[in-house]
């Protein structure tokens, strides 16, 4: 199709004008950048010349003598000299260049001026006949008017003369008739006007527009062919790879491929040659701690409140270089095997004599075990300061730890004991002793007399019953919900010295992961207690909201009591209590109050209530299993987290059962509930026996018919239309992560990848990305909204009809992604009805604001199929 054809209307006109313009603008970038590339060209040979020049004052003296490495460097700054007047030439070129595509843009300005006198020129013609038509029109108009008026006064004055004569008539008569006589003179230039321009229509549209867009294409092609030469000569005089560049290089490699290493240091290494250097002794000064009581401790990590963060900071800065160094050392290992190249500042060429252009296979060698060697040693000393580290923070083990200052404990006992009370004295006793400069602090604020009486000795108090006052009677209200049976404060310390299990208390949470904990602690003062694997052992944490989130690991002592700072408790049911009652902090440093225990989700199942059958399948987080409750009886699929897995996955792992238990739809598999009161974690969903739609699909493919496939197709769009409805992105919608019951209805699952907002920009990387099935917007910019996953539904459909076969077959991710970026889209499978093939196409628009939402391609699959139920 051309231009005569088809840009004869003023919308295309414009719209040529402005491709012009931006062709011209167009030009004057690449000419801008020619000649910087000249210029660029220019300065490099320049600089190369400097280079050349710099690199021939080599010192001629006679430690260099009749060395193969010098001559070799002279002959090759010889050939930079030669590379330099290369560039300069070609940089004169590239100038003649420049002034090519500058008269080929004037010229340009000259024919689009040309195009629009010339486009103007007939348009004028028909617009000015356009406008004579239309006076004409208004001109007929008000003449029709006039002789109708006239008509009018003749036919009454007529009518009423008694003689059908007289001046007044014959006037009237005289007025009629000019008025007619200008009617029909007007209605004639009318006709003539409409004929004229009808006939200046036909020529404009037919020979002189037509020929004008004709020649211009014709102009425009010639330009583009002109263009594209002078590009090509651009790109010679700027090819790198050119046969003088080649020469060049050849006769470099030359010079250097004479350099012979066993022949270069023999007599320098003799003349040389020392004996090994002597072990250098290191060791701690222990002068430097004679003055400082007790606290440091020479050649040994000091772990309080002043080092901790430190500490960790620095253990997970180091276990980082740790896995670094072993992976440097896998990689270089796969590479002596046979694998890919390595790293580590190498870069080994497989089946090549060289390494780094100067080393043959047997220097090559050599670099490798050097390198690993030192990789190794690297590690060594990492991992020797991360077991030092760890070291000393498992012999704290707490998250929150005592003052690094002198030990104030003792202080403040002495300092109530002894009654100092006067403020003169404080001050005076803050100056020589730091603990209790804290302690005098802590009297001011008035805090430090209620700490002292949970503390000590107090403690031989505990079992006698206390006052309640109405903030007491408050708190202990709200515990005792969390209690199975309602009790006093009286009865609550005879219940907890029963044998009832930790794990059925309410306010515990069993082994749910740290980033789920913070979720569920939204006001200062709100707790829970879980448990937490530490160097592969359990330990149990206290987690409290207070000034953000707080963890406190519960110390054992070594009569098997448990303690935060305080006194030590028989269990942790009454260490818990007794900080809840006490409004005691359990630190003097974090001044965390328990204030509200927070209950498990009625969500949170009991690990015991599910009875593991048999597994089904496997999952990215662990293995999937049918089971059974036993409360209920019901049968179930559960999927389970490895243990082994860092925090960070076992929250990834949870995020699908927060997200699935708010949704209830036919379509969306449901969530029963999760159970993390002890390893392993689980996700607890209906059992839907039919297994995966892909699976189903590929078993089925000689039995299912285009009536099935296209419920199935309305399945999954009623499921996801109901996700759009509620803002989540799927992320991973496929025939893999979807499930057909026994009815043959589908369901869509796995939730792992999805989110619960409006749009969501991926900041994770995207290596788990389902490539063949995500769209083109998330693949180039990590952005999903609930229309990336329609694209995704577009090829769900493009599975279901081709029943079980792979998405873009025979291509590799990439080369799918690259296809697919230059507009290809998959043919449609066999027998795949015509309106089906085009709602997919519909949801593969390369922009995405033109794709249809969920609830148009529900509605469009449901109309089909009710339209092929009323066929039959």
């Amino acid at each position: 199709m051309g231009f005569s054809s088809a840009l004869q209307s003023r919308a295309a006109h414009e719209a040529l004008i402005v491709r012009q313009d931006a062709e011209l603008r167009l030009m004057e970038t690449m000419k801008r950048s020619i000649q910087m590339k000249a210029k660029c060209d220019k300065e490099y040979a320049i600089s190369l010349t400097a280079v050349a020049q710099q690199g021939l004052k080599i010192d001629r003296a006679d430690e260099m003598q009749g060395s193969l490495i010098t001559k070799s460097w002279r002959s090759y700054m010889d050939e930079l000299d030669q590379q330099a007047k290369q560039f300069k030439f070609n940089a004169e070129q590239l100038e003649v260049v420049c002034d090519k595509l500058t008269h080929l843009s004037q010229d340009k300005r000259k024919a689009r001026k040309a195009y629009q006198e010339e486009h103007a020129k007939i348009a004028a013609r028909l617009n000015h006949l356009t406008d004579e038509v239309v006076r004409k029109k208004t001109e007929y108009q008000k003449h029709l008017e006039g002789y109708k008026a006239l008509r009018t006064r003749f036919e009454e004055h007529y009518i009423k003369a008694p003689s059908r004569s007289g001046r007044k008539l014959d006037d009237v008569r005289d007025k009629y008739q000019k008025a007619c006589r200008k009617l029909h003179l007007t209605h004639n230039e009318y006709v003539l006007s409409i004929t004229e321009a009808i006939e200046v229509e036909k020529d404009f549209r037919t020979v002189l527009l037509p020929g004008l867009l004709e020649h211009q294409q014709s102009v425009q092609e010639s330009f583009i062919l002109l263009w594209r030469n002078i590009l090509q000569e651009a790109a010679q005089y700027g090819d790198l790879t050119a046969d003088k560049y080649k020469e060049i290089q050849k006769r470099i490699d030359t010079v250097i491929g004479a350099i012979n290493p066993t022949e270069e240091y023999g007599e320098f290494t003799e003349k040389h040659k020392t004996s090994p250097t002597t072990p250098l002794l290191f060791q701690f000064d222990e002068t430097l701690i004679e003055d400082i009581p007790g606290k440091l401790q020479s050649s040994t990590l000091t772990v309080d409140n002043l080092t901790v963060d430190w500490l960790r900071n620095r253990l997970q800065e180091l276990e980082g270089a740790v896995k670094d160094c072993q992976e440097k050392q896998l990689k270089m290992i796969e590479h002596v095997n046979g694998g890919s190249p390595v790293a580590n500042g190498s870069i080994i060429s497989n089946g090549s004599n060289t390494s780094n252009g100067i080393q043959s296979n047997k220097d090559s060698q050599c670099r490798q075990s050097k390198d690993l060697n030192a990789l190794r040693c690297q590690e060594k000393q990492k991992q020797k300061l991360v077991d030092m580290i760890k070291c000393a923070l498992n012999e704290v083990g707490c998250e929150e730890l005592p003052s690094g200052c002198d030990d104030h404990l003792t202080l403040e006992q002495n300092f109530i004991e002894n009654g100092y009370n006067n403020e003169q004295q404080q001050r005076s006793n803050s100056t020589s002793s730091p603990g209790l400069g804290i302690m005098n602090e802590l009297m001011r604020r008035g805090g430090v007399l209620t700490l002292l009486r949970g503390r000590g000795r107090h403690f031989k108090r505990k079992s006698t019953p206390q006052p309640a006052t109405p903030m007491t009677r408050s708190r202990q209200g709200r515990f005792n919900k969390m209690q199975p049976r309602s009790q006093s404060l009286g009865s609550l310390s005879i219940s907890l010295s029963t044998n009832r299990p930790l794990y059925e208390e309410e306010w515990f949470h069993g082994v749910l992961p740290r980033e789920e904990v913070v979720r569920l602690l939204n006001n200062d003062g709100d707790f829970l207690v879980r448990e937490t694997i530490r160097n592969e052992e359990s330990q149990i944490v206290l987690s409290v909201c207070w000034n953000g989130h707080k963890h406190f690991i519960v110390q054992t002592t070594g009569e098997g009591n448990f303690r935060f700072e305080g006194p030590p408790f028989a269990s942790i049911q009454e260490l818990i209590m007794h900080q809840y009652h006490s409004e005691l902090p359990v630190t003097v440093k974090s001044g965390s109050i328990l204030r509200r225990p927070i209950c498990r989700e009625r969500w949170e199942l009991s690990n015991d209530d599910v009875v593991l059958l048999e597994r089904i399948g496997r999952g990215n987080f662990g293995d999937v299993y049918k089971a059974k409750l036993k409360s209920t009886k019901l049968d179930v699929a559960v999927k389970t987290c490895r243990m082994t897995l860092p925090d960070e996955q076992k929250r990834k792992f949870l995020q699908e059962g927060r997200i699935l238990k708010q949704y209830d739809h036919p379509n969306i598999v449901k969530l029963i509930g999760i159970c993390v009161q002890k390893q392993p974690i689980m996700i607890v969903m209906e059992l839907v026996l039919g297994g995966s739609l892909l699976t189903y699909l590929r078993k089925n493919s000689n039995g299912l018919s285009n009536r099935q496939q296209m419920g199935m197709c309305r399945d999954a769009a009623a499921g996801m239309r109901y996700l759009e409805s509620k803002n989540c992105i799927h992320r991973d919608l496929a025939a893999r992560n979807c499930l057909v019951d026994l009815e043959h209805s589908v369901k869509i699952s796995d939730f792992g990848m999805s989110r619960e907002e409006e749009e969501y920009i991926v900041s994770d990387g995207m290596k788990q990305i389902p490539v063949k099935w995500t769209a083109p917007e998330a693949l180039n910019f990590g952005k999903y909204t609930s229309l990336c996953d329609v694209w995704s539904y577009g090829i769900l459909m493009w599975e279901i009809f081709s029943k079980g076969d792979t998405p873009y077959s025979g291509m590799s991710n990439s080369r799918a992604r690259e296809r697919i970026d230059t507009g290809y889209r998959m043919p449609t499978p066999e027998n795949t009805p015509a309106e089906m093939y085009r709602l997919m196409l519909k949801c593969w628009a390369a922009d995405a604001e033109s794709r249809p939402h969920f609830d148009e391609i529900y509605n469009v699959v449901d109309a089909l199929i009710l339209r092929l139920d009323n066929s039959h």
